[in-house]
């Protein structure tokens, strides 16, 4: 069993990152924080440019470039085509170039369990954050149960992050929560139940959800989890 690590020291660093170097140390102390191998954002622009940090072994990165894996990677296939966080072994491996790949990945250092979290920006952007590992297939549940709402919220930092580092790029519009909403949110971000929070607010939890599935609709939120990534990105709630 997991025992849960204290991430917030995680989320203060990148708050203070300024730069793409300091994402690539927040990127190892996040590694080292959950015990896994491997912390990778990755961003595929419309053009196919490559950006991102992380802490795969160098040689992969550049043999992942030279071989033009982009182009049959199926993690990067699976996630383009999702809003939700995707495990690998979800993923369509039965091909011949993704059974080669997976292979070659393999051999090079990537670990055998994968979790990849897609994100979208302005004007099409498109990136992957992804918490990679090697363990047994009864051990990695566990994990994705100890930290995949963190790892969520994590995601939409660094692509925050990597977008401010983006030169000439105009900020998005930012539609305002209400008081209310904004509590909500915030009440949840810190891990409070729906319960917990209709209590703190004294409502009911019927008008809590009311106020949930507003904040929701403003976002452009698929879920309530979605809501409190892009709440805390765009800067509505402050943790």
């Amino acid at each position: 069993m997991y025992r849960k690590a204290d991430l917030s020291p995680i989320l203060e660093e990148l708050d203070a990152t300024d730069g793409l170097d300091g994402l690539q140390a927040v990127s190892a102390g996040l590694r080292d924080a959950l015990g896994i191998d491997h912390i990778v954002y990755h961003w595929v622009d419309g053009a196919g440019d490559q950006y991102g940090c992380g802490t795969y072994p160098e040689d992969w990165i550049r043999r992942y470039i030279d071989k033009q894996y982009l182009r049959v990677d199926p993690v990067i296939v699976g996630c383009f085509q999702r809003f939700h966080p995707v495990d690998w072994k979800a993923v369509d491996w039965s091909g011949k170039a993704a059974r080669e790949f997976l292979t070659d990945a393999l051999d090079n250092g990537v670990g055998n369990q994968g979790y990849s979290i897609p994100v979208r920006g302005p004007s099409g952007q498109f990136a992957l954050f992804t918490a990679n590992h090697n363990c047994s297939d009864e051990e990695w549940p566990e994990f994705k149960e100890t930290y995949g709402h963190d790892l969520i919220l994590i995601a939409h930092y660094f692509n925050r992050k990597a977008l401010d580092f983006e030169e000439n790029r105009a900020p998005q519009p930012v539609r305002a929560l209400s008081p209310r909403e904004v509590d909500a949110l915030t009440f949840l971000a810190l891990g409070y139940s729906r319960a917990q929070v209709a209590h703190s607010l004294s409502i009911s939890e019927h008008t809590l959800r009311v106020y949930i599935e507003s904040a929701r609709f403003k976002l452009g939120a698929l879920n309530t989890t979605h809501a409190i990534a892009k709440a805390l990105s765009q800067g509505l709630i402050v943790m």
